[in-house]
């Protein structure tokens, strides 16, 4: 079952937090199709926030086809967002770990490891003619 995390110092809405939790959980493949959301209440009182918040994220999935209420049962996920690419994501994710240890090691705080890893994505994906070219020319 997923368990919510709020992060204080984003300045991402409270209930898109949720929703991105739940489709980062379905990404990945730590959710799926058929388990049920934790209880609107239970999420509010562990959060310290108002149900309505929660209420509100619920009814984002629901309107994105994510999830669907049950009158008195409660929510439940009824899609999926994990690809093809989920049968690697294991692998890939042991080697992400040890790779945040060698950093943690190295003295990058959690700030720091943010940083790299969004610039670092941002350069591949967003650039890929960019990096393509610097490949290419480190290869000639």
């Amino acid at each position: 079952m997923i368990e919510f995390v709020l992060d204080g110092r984003s300045r991402v809405a409270t209930y898109m937090q949720l929703v991105l939790q739940v489709k980062q959980a379905l990404r990945v493949g730590l959710a799926q199709p058929g388990d049920q959301l934790p209880k609107v209440r239970e999420v509010a009182r562990a959060l310290a926030i108002n149900p309505n918040t929660v209420l509100k994220a619920y009814r984002e999935l629901e309107h994105e086809g994510l999830a669907e209420g049950r009158p008195g049962v409660g929510t439940f996920l009824v899609g999926t967002l994990a690809g093809p690419s989920l049968q690697h994501q294991a692998e890939l994710r042991a080697e992400l770990v040890a790779w945040l240890d060698r950093a943690r090691v190295a003295g990058l705080s959690r700030d720091d490891l943010s940083a790299l890893i969004d610039t670092t994505v941002r350069a591949a994906f967003d650039a890929p003619t960019a990096v393509a070219a610097r490949t290419t020319e480190g290869e000639t």
